[in-house]
């Protein structure tokens, strides 16, 4: 099942994405809330729909961010051997966790430069949704704390992340540098989340492509060992990391500017666009 939010920004309601892609709206079928569902056991009982029971919506409705936001992002740095070679580091031992603190956006939001920005990056990133709460959760139950999976892109101001003072979350964290979706795959429509293709394009050049197969870390080790450390809840985000071909590790490095337009999908989980603008005063 796909999940999604649809409607204007800031008053997105519940969809799901039927066999053939057609758009339909779940407001009703969740009594009028307007959260995405996440329960592992609302969304059994959502899967007993016949979609074609539910409203349609035109296919060219706006989707937003296909969770709300409001919860955390934990990410997960040098997962994929052929990055952590790219970017001169050594393999980590133990997953290595930082946070986004930002909120998540929509797969087709523009992707706003900070001021005074130099080096703004990209990173595509399978998303893992928290729909249980999990705390010390065994790596054998870990996937059953899941309430899906969604594209995800980690962008980094790497001069604020890197240089000088600074520090990892100071460039992960800028507004728009967490967006997710279009839609999010609910763990039985995935049948393996480590093997997934997943790539990235600037300006229709393809960067990164590589599968989820490439991980260092897999996704019930993440899940099991984060839960370990802190607390995950309903609506918490996992970026399970990106493999190589990002902006940095380029010969010669290369940064995101205005005008720019980053396209990024993964199989079974639909595919985002961006384009790059200048932050406005008024963008608040």
């Amino acid at each position: 099942m796909k999940l999604m939010r649809w409607g204007a920004e800031g008053h997105e309601r519940p969809g799901l994405v039927d066999d053939d892609g057609g758009l339909r709206d779940l407001s009703a079928a969740l009594g009028g809330s307007t959260a995405t569902a996440l329960d592992p056991e609302v969304q059994a009982a959502l899967a007993r729909l016949d979609p074609a029971n539910l409203p349609a919506l035109p296919p060219d409705t706006r989707l937003g961010a296909c969770i709300e936001a409001g919860g955390k992002i934990v990410a997960v740095g040098l997962n994929y051997a052929d990055h952590v070679r790219e970017a001169g580091m050594q393999v980590p031992s133990a997953p290595l966790l930082f946070m986004k603190a930002c909120r998540v956006s929509a797969p087709d939001a523009p992707l706003w430069l900070p001021p005074g920005h130099s080096k703004v990056d990209w990173e595509i990133e399978l998303a893992v949704v928290i729909g249980r709460e999990a705390i010390c959760v065994d790596e054998a139950d870990a996937l059953d704390h899941v309430a899906g999976y969604a594209t995800f892109i980690d962008f980094s101001e790497r001069a604020w992340q890197l240089e000088g003072p600074g520090q990892w979350v100071k460039g992960k964290s800028f507004p728009s540098f967490a967006p997710i979706g279009p839609w999010l795959a609910t763990g039985d429509a995935i049948a393996d989340p480590n093997a997934l293709h997943l790539w990235l394009e600037v300006n229709d050049q393809r960067l990164q492509d590589s599968n989820t197969a490439e991980m260092i870390f897999r996704v019930p080790r993440l899940i099991s060992d984060i839960s370990r450390h802190m607390a995950l809840y309903p609506g918490d985000v996992i970026a399970t990391g990106t493999p190589p071909g990002v902006g940095m590790g380029l010969k010669p490095q290369r940064w995101l500017a205005a005008g720019d337009r980053v396209r990024a999908g993964i199989d079974g989980l639909g595919e985002q666009q961006h384009v790059c603008r200048p932050w406005p005063a008024t963008a608040l």
